[in-house]
Formats: C-alpha cells, structure tokens, sequence
C-alpha cells in the first residue's frame, strides 16, 4: 500500500504486520496495513460483529496479536483497563485503578482520554494521576508503572496525551502550560532513559512521530509555534521548524521523509487568544487578571508575565502573558509539508509547501492517502490538497453530516472512512472527486478515531466499542 511504503524499515520490528499498534495504527498515519475487505454500510445492528459496554471514554482501541485494548471511567472513581479477543469479543481481562483526585476538564474531554500502545509483548496506558503504565498483554499483569507529574492546564482542558512504543522504547510527549516534555522510557522494564524539556511550549495533545530521512530517524512532536525533531536514543534537539501556530492539537502524519501537518488555531497574529483567558480567568471580569484569581502553580508564570510588578496582568501584558519570550506564536489556519532529516533551524529550508487554508481543524488531524491529503472539521466539511504540492483537489465541500468533528480521518480497503461526533460515519471512495459511499448510523457519539486490523472496523464510542466486519452474521 502506497501510505505504508515509507514506513516499513523503521516499523517492521515493533508489532503484527496487521496490527493497529497505537493511535491511528502504524505510526500514527492513518491507514490500514491489511487488504482484508471493511464493510461500506453498516449500522448499530447491522455487520456488528460484537458490541463490547466499556464506560465512559474518548481513547480510540488498539489492536496487537488480535487483542483489542481499551481504556474506560467505568464510574466516577474508577479508571479500567479492558482487553478483548478482537475475532469474538470475549473480554480476556480488565485492571481497575482507584482515579484519585482527579482535576477539572472541560467537556466534551473524558479522563478516559487517552490511547494506549502496544508492541505485541505488553500494553502502555497513560492516565493523569497514574503515570504510565505497562502490562503483560496476554496476562494483563501489571509489569511496571512510572508516575508523571499532573498536568496543568490555563483553561482546564485535561489531559489527552498518548504514548507510543518503538524500538524497545516507549515515548511520551506532555505539552501543558506549566513544564512540557518529551521522554523515553525502555519498554520492557520502564527505566527512564531520557527526559527533555520543552520550556517554550504551551498547551497541546499532538502525537509523536518517527521520520525517517536523510540516513536517520527522527522522534518528531509538534508544539506550539515549532515542529521540532529529537534523537531518539538520546532525547537531544537536532532541528525546529518554526512555522506552526499557537496551539497544537492535531498530530502530524508522516510519508517518505515529509511531515504533513495541519491546524487550525483560534485567535489570530494580533493576540486574540487573550479574550479566551479573560472569559476563563477574570473571574470579577474587569477586563484584567489579577494574581489572585490565578491557580497557585501558575503563580511563577503569572509574575514573568506581570512586568510592571503591580500584581495584575493588564491589557498592555496580556497579549504577550504566559508565554516563552522566544516563541510568541500567533493563531490562524496552516497546511504544510516539512521534509525531515534537518540540523539545526531548518524554518527556510526544509519547508516544502505551506498554504494559509480554512480547511483545517483544531482536532481531527490529516490523513495522507493514495497522494492526496484529507483534512475534515466542524460542519461535515472536507477538503482535499495534493500531497506533493500542496494544490487544492476540492475545496471545502460537505459531507451530509453536519456536526462536530473530533475523529481524525483513516483509510481502510481503498476507501476512506470518517466518524463525527453525531454517531455517523461517513464512507468515502478513494480518488479526485468526493463521492460519499455510504453514511452509517451507530446510534452513539463518536470522540475517538476508529481503529482497523484483521479485516475489522472497531469504534469505540463514548461508552461501547463495536466491531465491524463481513464476519457478522
């Protein structure tokens, strides 16, 4: 398959050749390694192969070895692990976990947020007050557990960081308001074996990737302003691209030696992102925030930004407040295409294409497919550019389901399927004009981006997982 072709050499070691090993599968991309048919119509009671009742979650399944793994709030105290046989759904095991005192998020979010990985062997799971987690994946045996530091957030969006394993290492990035980092853990025992600092970052839930170019691979996160790429085996800093906007919620996906990466940040170059602190912050809303209405831990970050040392951060400081000095990103709307493989600051040279496009969104993250790159947002709408290039194949067209969008888009069977929050989802045939094959009704929301391996379709809803196949009866 043309998506996959590029990724062989650096993943052909870590997990089933049909597995859909962490987020979006292999890599992070999207696309389905398997040629096995996925089923273009079906619904809540037809091609379900199984329906599992989970708890409430957005995290997306993975599959390794045909097992399925999941992660649900199975009640408000309770965060649960769950792995079933992905051919009958029969529940193999389940590891329940005391949630502690958990923090304030914002809906839709879930604390169930994040996607576990796996390599075959054992299971990574991250949860806010746990840390990350691995377990013997046919056991469910707890094998190790490092704790994190919770993560903090300005405006309360909670956590949605995922992990991902390579190589024997599994890798974690937390970008928050606070103190952002990027580390490596050995997947078998759980030492740590590097942690970097992001100290210019702000807030985001992307995705770490691998590239592999230039004679090397690269563990590339995207943040706020930057994209930047990481030695792999040592953490160092080898290359930024600082052409990103403010804030990163979508992950970049990789093809060959380019990094496609799409975003859509609200507010604009002229700081507008302050009218979202006031709205959450200014509790007596007289238009400035006060050290006293600020959370204890960003105490530190308020006084850098209070530079006249009255103890409020005024229309004068705001547009500038809580953010590195060296990495004042604005908002706005991008599309772009780095090639991996730089030194040092690569923003004038390694960019390939980048157009300032309304297609994006804040959530769904791109699908490169077949030469052609798909972005889906609020309101059902699609658009589709040349990978290549960068040329718009159709612009923003809608796909008759109108709704939020918060799935990223993946490809299956030649075709290309997107879920939307309202429950459906839509199937499109793969080529240079849109044509909906078919919209399918499961009856529930749909955070989480569905997930393929063995010639099955699994959606995990906000409270069930289902499985889709020709196998159903």
């Amino acid at each position: 398959m043309i998506g996959l072709a590029g990724l062989a050499p650096v993943f052909a070691s870590d997990s089933f050749a049909d597995d859909w090993p962490q987020f979006r599968g292999v890599n992070g991309i999207g696309i389905a390694a398997g040629t096995d048919p996925i089923p273009t119509e079906f619904s809540f009671e037809e091609k379900v192969l199984w329906k599992a009742e989970l708890g409430d979650g957005i995290g997306s399944a993975v599959i390794a070895g045909g097992r399925v793994f999941n992660t649900a709030m199975t009640d408000e105290e309770t965060f649960s692990v769950f792995c079933h046989d992905g051919a009958t759904g029969e529940q193999l095991w389940r590891r329940d976990f005391p949630a502690g005192d958990l923090p304030r998020i914002t809906p839709p979010n879930s604390h169930a947020s994040s996607t576990p990985a796996s390599d075959g062997e054992r299971v990574y799971v991250y949860f806010s007050t746990l840390g990350i987690l691995a377990f013997d994946a046919v056991t469910g045996e707890e094998r190790w557990r490092h704790p994190l530091p919770m993560p903090a957030y300005l405006m309360d969006w909670g956590p949605g960081a995922s992990p991902v394993v390579h190589d024997g290492r599994v890798f974690f990035a937390q970008d928050d308001d606070l103190a952002s980092f990027v580390l490596s853990l050995d997947a078998a025992t759980g030492k740590p074996l590097w942690r970097t600092s992001r100290p210019d970052m702000l807030a985001g839930y992307s995705l770490p990737v691998l590239c592999e170019a230039n004679g090397r691979t690269d563990l590339v996160v995207a943040g706020s302003g930057k994209l930047k790429g990481y030695d792999p085996e040592t953490g160092e800093e080898r290359w930024t691209c600082n052409s990103l906007l403010r804030t990163i919620m979508t992950s970049p996906v990789v093809h060959d030696d380019l990094i496609y990466v799409a975003v859509q940040s609200y507010g604009d170059s002229t700081r507008t992102l302050k009218y979202a602190l006031l709205e959450w912050l200014d509790t007596n809303q007289d238009g400035k925030l006060a050290r006293t209405e600020m959370p204890e831990n960003f105490l530190e970050k308020f006084d850098a930004s209070d530079r006249n040392g009255d103890a409020l951060i005024d229309e004068t400081e705001i547009d500038t407040a809580f953010q590195h000095p060296d990495n004042m990103a604005g908002g706005g709307n991008t599309i772009q295409a780095v090639r991996g493989g730089g030194s040092g600051d690569v923003t004038a040279t390694h960019v390939v294409w980048n157009i300032d496009n309304k297609s994006p969104s804040n959530l769904s993250s791109p699908l490169v497919f077949n030469q052609r790159l798909h972005v889906v947002k609020s309101g059902g709408i699609s658009s589709c550019f040349d990978a290549a290039t960068g040329d718009e194949v159709w612009g923003r067209t809608r796909l008759r389901n109108f709704g939020d969008y918060y799935a990223s888009p993946i490809a299956a069977d030649g075709k290309i399927y997107i879920a939307g929050r309202n429950g459906f989802v839509v199937v499109l045939e793969d080529g240079p004009e849109l044509k909906v094959l078919a919209k399918n009704d499961l009856g529930e929301e749909i955070f989480a981006t569905p997930s393929v391996a063995d010639g099955r379709l699994y959606v995990r809803t906000r409270e069930n997982l289902f499985c889709i196949s020709h196998e159903a009866k």
